[in-house]
């Protein structure tokens, strides 16, 4: 494997389906959001909530560096969306769009609300190598768990090797900022 691929190490490919061509239209979306968010000031996560019939119900960005407010993912505000917004079947038949990997936090609340797959871009994994390529610590408080370590059973479909370079470049494009505001 050559240095820059970053795939999932054996244990974590094996858990995750792969990306459908059908999915890459929303993957997209999930980053152009993604990049509102760093020009925001904001990480680099995007997602978006789409329902049984294929339609985006709700979308949002990062905002945890706008907000002050370090619960402010894209995905943990999809979460609360539906649970006020759809019925229990239609969560259980929806499927979320993210640029990044769940956090454990951000799966935790998935589960709670009853949401249905999850397909994202790229990985906790391929962030955690980025971040120590670049030299930058992992400051998170939590322990990087995969999606179905958080809720087993899921189904999960990620990352998307057509997205790596795009998501590696929105998240230097954030370290390059934070350094510069520093």
């Amino acid at each position: 494997m050559a240095p820059n691929d970053h795939a999932l190490p054996q244990s974590d490919a094996d858990r995750a389906a792969a990306v459908s061509e059908a999915d890459l239209p929303y993957l997209r979306r999930c980053l152009e959001l993604a990049a509102e968010a760093v020009d925001a000031g904001d990480g680099p996560f995007g997602s978006v909530l789409v329902d049984a019939d294929g339609k985006i119900v709700s979308e949002d960005r990062n905002r945890e560096s706008t907000t002050g407010d370090p619960t402010m993912h894209p995905e943990f505000e999809l979460a609360r969306w539906a649970a006020t917004n759809l019925s229990p079947e239609e969560r259980a038949a929806a499927t979320v769009y993210t640029s990044g990997e769940h956090c454990p936090m951000c799966a935790a609340a998935h589960g709670w609300v009853g949401l249905g797959r999850i397909v994202y871009a790229s990985s906790s994994q391929q962030a955690r190598d980025w971040k120590a390529e670049w030299g930058v610590p992992v400051t998170s408080p939590l322990s990087p768990l995969a999606i179905q370590d958080v809720v087993p059973g899921l189904e999960v479909a990620g990352p998307s090797p057509e997205f790596a370079a795009q998501v590696r470049e929105l998240q230097l494009r954030f370290r390059t900022r934070i350094n510069a505001a520093n």
